[in-house]
């Protein structure tokens, strides 16, 4: 099983956002792999640390793991869950600020950072919509997408930037009635990587970049909401001088069902009958999100009558099994009738079985709601 979040970072399960962010730090400074080169062990432990801080220092992350622990993550495909598939490059990326002046203004020279506060440059993210139907919301789905990306051109090269020599970073030294006070910047000649572009082919951009059509095979989890935002890390523009790749973020865009209105984990369906139906019985056959089902109706069904089919609605995102499929029966009562109808009706307006009897285990319409909400 994997460890406790709380557990790694030695910290209690109420511990504030300081003592969070405190604790984090404590623990990545002393695994950091420029304290400990060559340490498989040490390498581990800062992965784990790192990951534990990206759930607990965000706060819906952090109220779901509270609620749910590593399931709340569980069958994610990696979108906005824990950081289990992070590398030192996500890491540095989202955490480099964490660590002040450790390792030479924030660089970790065991993976690129070079020491003297060179840093990789993360290229920008990109942005999709993805149009789902319910069923493939209900069941998860791979799409193939279509995506036009930045790339490093071929025969691209780089050479160490002249303004900070290769340190990704400029000081200034600034007269005050204090003293003398020195401040470090990014270099802004390099962006912080330490390079500049040396050639390019006629193709590329002033980045030494162009535009390639790629595609992308994003798995999409059941349970996901429309307007929920799902990332692909490293599917974005990459980044000039061998920088990291942005990210992808998939908004998911829900298409409208014929029959079936979601809420929450449940789908609701309306299903007509008709007098004849409701008085006789009769089976019924509906669209499911899984697929065809057959139902059962009652003789002297009632209209309002609510059937509640477990486990036919819309997988849970976290994992724990799937909504229902409320189908809610209605009467329907014939608009226009024959004189031989309308005549038939006559006659039974006064018989004892066409008059309205409601039981007491007949429930009013505000009853089937609460139970149907319970």
């Amino acid at each position: 099983m994997k460890e406790d979040y709380y557990d790694i970072l030695g910290i209690a399960k109420g511990a504030s956002a300081a003592e969070i962010k405190k604790a984090y730090r404590k623990k990545a400074v002393q695994y950091h792999p420029d304290k400990n080169p060559g340490d498989a062990k040490a390498e581990e432990m800062f992965k784990k640390a790192a990951e534990a801080y990206e759930v607990l220092s965000d706060d819906n992350k952090k109220a779901r793991y509270d609620q749910y622990g590593h399931a709340a993550f569980d069958g994610s495909g990696g979108f906005g869950g824990g950081g289990g598939g992070m590398n030192m490059d996500d890491i540095f990326n989202q955490f480099g600020d964490i660590f002040g002046g450790f390792g030479g203004g924030g660089g970790f020279s065991g993976f690129g950072g070079g020491g003297g506060g060179q840093r990789r440059v993360k290229g920008s993210s990109l942005k999709i919509r993805v149009a789902l139907t319910l069923e493939e919301v209900a069941n998860g789905v791979e799409k193939k997408i279509k995506v036009k990306r930045k790339v490093q051109a071929s025969g691209v090269t780089y050479k160490t930037c002249g303004t900070c020599g290769g340190r990704g970073q400029v000081t200034k030294i600034t007269n005050t009635i204090l003293g003398r006070m020195q401040t470090a910047a990014t270099c802004s000649s390099c962006g912080g990587s330490g390079q500049i572009l040396d050639h390019k082919p006629g193709d590329a951009d002033a980045q030494g970049m162009i535009v390639k059509e790629e595609t992308v095979a994003v798995k999409i989890p059941g349970g996901v909401e429309d307007g929920m935002q799902l990332k692909v890390s490293g599917k974005g523009n990459d980044a000039p001088g061998n920088g990291v790749p942005g990210d992808l973020i998939v908004a998911i865009e829900t298409l409208e069902h014929e029959t079936l209105k979601r809420e929450g984990d449940n789908l609701h369906y309306d299903l007509y009958v008709s007098i004849s139906e409701a008085v006789l019985g009769t089976s019924k056959e509906i669209d499911a999100v899984t697929g065809k089902v057959r139902i059962k109706l009652e003789p002297g069904i009632q209209s309002g009558k609510i059937l509640r089919l477990r486990g036919k609605g819309i997988s849970s995102l976290n994992g724990y099994g799937a909504g229902d499929l409320l189908v809610h029966v209605n009467v329907w009562t014939p608009k226009t009738l024959s004189k031989e109808q309308k005549e038939f009706f006559e006659k039974m307006q006064n018989n004892e079985n066409f008059i309205p009897n409601p039981e007491k285990s007949d429930k009013s319409f505000f009853e089937k709601v609460k139970d149907m909400f319970s």
